[in-house]
């Protein structure tokens, strides 16, 4: 067990399947002994954390690609019935309580601090969450991977709330707003991407009437990621964030993705990409900064 962590944040974006790269990158880091004191998480990229904290080697990536094409995992059927694309019970509970089981306790032993990114149904904004166990708040991280459109709305602590993606996809600047000095953030989208305008709010609009601020987040959503990109290219450039992403020319891998060999790929790339740049990355966790709130 990794019982030294390192001062700095791991910020793990979404992308749905594209999370196989993620997952890479945090086996590899298991495999190097690197536990981070805060860590990120949105969407995929926030249940891929709870494996990571957990140290549980290889069940990020298997709870993925060992039940993708499992129609009690996702169905459109499911969908049609029940307003879930994928299924809470299933994924929420049965995978980790009988079938892939998670270590509760090694969660909870974690010392350092994890934060899952949702979208207030209310109020459009991102809001931010805590987890310190994992039996009991499981919701809030379920919120930050139910996608409008192809999810209902989870209801937790109180709040509604949906998919962290649509306010705060790449929360960097929380993590330096928090007095992170390092921060460390995987993407899994290729460098220079660039995200379009989508219609999608037109049909969140229709589903969730009642939450038109919710409509309002899905229409400017490529507004905050680009902007959000652009803050991370500036901050590499300079030394001040280190960004694992996968390599230009990589192949392409959708959201909703069910082809386990681009999978098993695109996890190859993640924990390779991890590795080519591990001693590049020890040095940029060891330095000294240069000064403090350089960040902010």
């Amino acid at each position: 067990m990794i019982d030294t962590l390192t001062s700095g944040a791991l910020v793990l974006e979404g992308g749905g399947m594209r999370g196989a790269f993620s997952a890479g990158v945090t086996d590899f880091f298991l495999d190097e002994v690197l536990m981070f004191d805060h860590i990120y998480g949105v969407s995929i990229g926030a249940c891929h954390a709870c494996s990571y904290i957990s140290q549980q080697r290889g069940r990020a990536y298997r709870i993925v690609a060992d039940y993708i094409n499992d129609p009690r995992y996702m169905s459109y059927r499911k969908l049609i019935f029940s307003g879930n694309l994928f299924s809470p019970e299933f994924i929420y509970h049965t995978i980790p309580d009988r079938l892939d089981l998670f270590d509760y306790d090694a969660f909870r032993a974690y010392k350092g601090d994890f934060e899952v990114v949702m979208t207030d149904c209310k109020t459009g904004e991102a809001a931010y969450r805590r987890i310190r166990d994992l039996k009991t708040e499981v919701d809030y991280v379920r919120a930050s991977a139910s996608l409008p459109g192809l999810s209902r709305i989870v209801k937790a602590g109180g709040g509604e709330y949906l998919d962290g993606g649509m306010t705060d996809s790449i929360p960097v600047k929380k993590a330096a707003a928090d007095g992170c000095q390092k921060i460390v953030a995987v993407l899994t989208r290729e460098a220079g991407y660039v995200k379009e305008p989508s219609m999608a709010y037109r049909m969140t609009r229709i589903m969730h009437p009642l939450h038109p601020r919710l409509s309002e987040s899905v229409k400017n959503r490529h507004i905050m990621y680009n902007e959000t990109l652009d803050y991370i290219d500036e901050k590499e450039s300079s030394g001040e964030i280190f960004v694992l992403r996968p390599p230009k020319g990589s192949l392409h891998v959708d959201r909703l993705e069910r082809d386990r060999a681009k999978l098993d790929e695109l996890y190859r790339i993640g924990y390779e990409t991890a590795k080519e740049r591990g001693a590049e990355l020890r040095r940029y966790l060891a330095a000294e900064t240069a000064k403090e709130g350089i960040l902010l």
